[in-house]
């Protein structure tokens, strides 16, 4: 696992997330914010056992 930090693109605060770095390949996991507690959109791809991409978008319907 591997820690990033990224910004909710929901309440903007700064928020760490767990990256599963364990297999190479593209990726998309659905997060909790730890703030506002939506969900984040993560997609994500690792080389290696490193992540090399991450992105992250709010999923529709969750704003207030």
């Amino acid at each position: 696992m591997e820690e990033k930090y990224l910004t909710c693109p929901y309440c903007l605060q700064n928020i760490s997330v767990l990256i599963d770095s364990g297999s190479d390949g593209r990726s998309e996991v659905v997060d909790d914010c730890e703030v506002c507690c939506r969900p984040i959109e993560i997609t994500y791809s690792v080389e290696d056992g490193f992540v090399t991409l991450i992105s992250y978008n709010p999923i529709d319907g969750n704003s207030f």
